[in-house]
């Protein structure tokens, strides 16, 4: 099957013999000379959409003022834009307008140094790759490992705000440091994240938290003061990252975003640091996690994960001694425990391996964890009881008891079902 890497390299082919100028352009050309594989590619061209839409079969204009096209070619599509030049940022987002240019022009109207290079993938004679076409530093850049803002950092950033935040992931990410004018910049542009669509902001925070280096992109944020403006809250005090920094390499969105709540509920923390009480996260947990949904737009499920992880760290740092084997075995068979313990054991390691090795003897205790249920709805139907409010009340004390080993037969749930509705319970 062709790559998109060649499916680019076509595109870029056919638009110079068609007399145009064409390069990779981007994070491609970036990842790359870092020895990464991109998954997708883009194309900068001095073609003009209308021409690039004339010449490929396959198109579709995405962003057509803005100069952007794009094109599917053999099963891949990649986004052929204009070069172009950028004026009026009214919205801190888009430009107001745009004029197609060159490509040094391109070049300097894009964010970072680093994501501002050129590659010309048909002229292979010094690098296997292409030729690298660098109008504003980036290859020394990548070679100091530093993010740099293209020109002047203050313009950069005024133009998008959320470029502020693409500093700090592209840092973490690649292992890189922000240059010093970069930072400042980004300091002293942070409040004005809060306006920026919250939208856009949860979409670069899923990006960090999510990736293997998120202790990095949080630790950055804070020091950066966009902590604050990202989770629209008040400025804290440096906040510890423990917690967010000892989660697994693999692990989700929902995870890191709990993991950081439990940290920054620590500040100011206790003398030594230390976690934050249990008592306190239950006290936070319902107001954070409804202020987080609007701060960071959070789907349904990653705001009912994001409670439910929080809910039940209580639990198990706690109240688990006092749960009932019926209790834990619930908590222990639903779908986020794995990630529940493992948030448990960034906190506090000697508990999670306690939570760890009791949940595998109640799962060898010849019942299991959740065993199929001895007792249905339609077993209480066929017996004569009467569809109501207490059929679930029923049903769940019955399952208690078959989790506890008290009943172990159909028959014995039917007779405890039925001293239940007897007993009113």
């Amino acid at each position: 099957m062709t790559s998109a890497r060649e499916a680019a390299r076509s595109i870029v082919r056919r638009l110079v013999d068609a007399g145009h100028v064409a390069y990779f352009a981007g994070g491609c050309v970036r990842d790359e000379l870092l020895g990464d594989h991109p998954e997708d590619y883009d194309v900068a061209t001095d073609a003009t959409p209308e021409q690039v839409e004339a010449m490929f079969r396959r198109t579709r204009a995405v962003g057509k003022v803005f100069g952007v096209v794009l094109v599917t070619e053999d099963g891949h599509t990649i986004e052929v834009a204009t070069f172009r030049r950028e004026h009026g940022y009214s919205d801190s987002r888009r430009p107001d307008g745009v004029v197609f240019t060159d490509a040094e022009e391109d070049a300097r109207r894009r964010d970072f140094t680093i994501n501002a290079l050129f590659l010309d993938p048909l002229d292979t004679g010094e690098r296997a790759e292409g030729r690298i076409i660098d109008f504003v530093g980036g290859l020394g850049d990548l070679d100091a490992r530093v993010i740099r803002a293209v020109g002047d950092p203050d313009e950069r950033l005024g133009e998008d705000h959320l470029r502020a935040l693409r500093a700090v992931r592209f840092a973490a990410r690649l292992g890189f440091r922000i240059d010093e004018s970069t930072s400042a910049a980004i300091h002293r542009h942070a409040v004005e994240l809060r306006g920026v669509s919250r939208e856009r902001i949860g979409d670069e925070l899923r990006r960090m938290l999510s990736h293997p280096r998120r202790e990095g992109a949080v630790s950055l944020m804070q020091r950066l003061g966009l902590d604050a403006p990202v989770l629209e809250e008040s400025g804290l005090p440096r906040a510890p990252t423990a917690t967010v920094g000892g989660l697994p390499r693999e692990a989700s969105f929902s995870l890191g975003l709990a993991a950081w709540c439990a940290d920054r509920a620590g500040v100011p923390g206790g003398p030594d640091g230390e976690p934050v009480g249990a008592v306190v996260l239950r006290t936070m947990t319902p107001e954070l996690v409804r202020r987080l949904r609007r701060a960071l737009c959070l789907t349904n499920d990653e705001r009912d994960r994001l409670r439910q992880l929080l809910t039940d760290l209580v639990r198990v740092e706690d109240d688990w001694a006092g749960l009932g084997v019926a209790a834990k075995k619930r908590l222990a068979a639903s779908e986020h425990f794995p990630e529940l313990l493992a948030l448990c054991a960034a906190r506090d390691p000697s508990t999670a391996t306690g939570v760890r090795s009791e949940v595998g003897a109640l799962a060898a205790d010849g019942v299991g964890l959740a065993p199929p249920a001895l007792l249905t709805g339609d077993h209480l139907v066929e017996q004569g009881f009467s569809p109501g409010p207490g059929f679930a009340r029923w049903l769940e004390s019955v399952y208690d008891a078959q989790l506890e080993g008290r009943i172990r037969t159909l028959e014995e749930a039917l007779a405890l079902a039925e001293n239940l509705r007897n007993s009113g319970g």
